[in-house]
């Protein structure tokens, strides 16, 4: 117990408030993540085509990362993260009280966009002002971990919540959930405003751009086309074709959760010991193999096992959603000065987000004029090439800055 204790006493305090930030908007995602589908089928029974292309609106603040970035410039980069929270925690709240008319749930989702994907650019840049140069990976782990144990709290929410208003209403309660939510990135904003992190008071150029970085701009880019995909029409498998309500994914969540939590720092010790390049490659052939899952397993027979397969895809797509880290740290690797290092990963979310702004509308296209195991052939392509360019990598292990 001592032990511990020192420990802890050793323990950077800016880190312990960093995360507790990071847990927050952790209890955030496990609540609108898991329920967001299910509340757009039953509040506006939307078809695959329409759902394909509600995604530009709310992928189209993530095109603008680099633009917002640059305007907030000025700003401490936890400041950048307060602000983040808040708007996640406006439009949820939004949702909650007003998101039933389909204007103002577009306005609310739009806001709450905003916030999720301007959190994202400096997130992994704080993590690693956190760290020694040859632990980025690790320190990167343990905020995903962080994030993703704090994601079981928001998922225990909805199983209660959807599980009890199903019972005693016979309809699931949304604005309960999102208003809980909500109030959870409120108070990430207030936990991210108490930060005192030297590091993230550099001065930073609003924009970065060069033609060193070019690798990490290609993965970025097809980063974009693999996430968008799997967010937008892995869940829509599940909701349309085999009719799982909003709990069944907070179940789901909730297992991806609790694997992540020794997943993801193992995940980030392999990012520090094998490099990006052999990580990515990994990633590229668990992706083929989701696609694969989602895009084939309706012609099994036996429905259950079929069922079974595709909850084993979902929770393997959240799961390798966190080699995203392993981008981030080559980004670092690659930066020339060490306050290159935000603004490059703002411009890598514009330009994944270039992409992810039309795959969906044209899956949705594709879902609804040939099916939707089309749509992940597609996909399977694309991680086809994310093999070819992650093989591409050649970096130094650490970089001092």
């Amino acid at each position: 117990m001592s032990a511990l204790t020192a420990r802890l006493r050793r323990t950077n305090p800016q880190l312990v408030i960093f995360l507790t930030g990071i847990a927050l908007m952790g209890v955030t995602s496990g609540v609108s993540d898991t329920t967001f589908n299910n509340f757009l089928n039953d509040t506006f029974q939307i078809n695959a085509d329409a759902r394909g292309f509600l995604e530009f609106p709310r992928e189209f603040p993530g095109f603008l990362t680099a633009l917002f970035a640059g305007l907030l410039a000025f700003l401490p980069e936890t400041r950048v993260a307060a602000i983040a929270a808040l708007a996640v925690g406006g439009g949820m709240m939004g949702l909650a009280f007003g998101g039933s008319d389909w204007t103002s749930m577009l306005v609310y989702m739009t806001l709450w966009s905003c916030g999720g994907h301007l959190i994202m650019s400096v997130r992994s840049a704080i993590g690693m002002q956190l760290a020694h140069d040859s632990q980025r990976g690790r320190r990167l782990g343990q905020v995903q971990g962080a994030g993703i144990f704090a994601t079981i709290i928001g998922c225990g929410i909805v199983y209660i919540a959807m599980r009890y208003s199903q019972a005693h209403h016979g309809k699931a309660d949304y604005p309960l959930t999102f208003a809980i939510g909500g109030g959870a990135s409120v108070l990430a904003a207030i936990v991210f405003m108490m930060m005192r992190l030297p590091g993230a008071h550099l001065t930073r150029p609003k924009f970065i751009f060069r033609r060193k970085y070019w690798l990490y701009y290609t993965l970025a880019f097809f980063f974009g086309a693999r996430k968008q995909i799997f967010i937008t029409f892995g869940p829509w498998v599940l909701v349309k074709i085999f009719n799982q309500p909003a709990y069944i994914f907070a179940q789901l969540w909730m297992a991806s959760a609790i694997i992540g939590l020794i997943f993801q720092p193992a995940l980030g010790r392999a990012v520090d010991r094998l490099g990006e390049r052999k990580v990515l490659l990994f990633d590229s052939l668990m992706v083929f193999l989701v696609c694969a899952g989602y895009g084939f397993s309706y012609k099994i027979q036996n429905h259950t096992i079929a069922l079974w397969l595709l909850y084993a895809c979902y929770v393997g797509d959240q799961l390798f959603f966190g080699v995203e880290m392993a981008r981030d740290t080559l980004m670092s690797k690659l930066a020339e000065k060490k306050e290159h290092i935000a603004p490059s990963l703002s411009l890598g979310i514009t330009i994944n987000h270039a992409v992810s702004m039309s795959i969906p509308s044209v899956g949705g296209l594709i879902w609804m004029a040939y099916g939707h195991q089309y749509v992940f052939m597609g996909a399977a392509g694309v991680a086809v090439l994310m093999a070819i360019f992650s093989n591409m990598i050649r970096v130094p292990r650490s970089r001092d800055m």
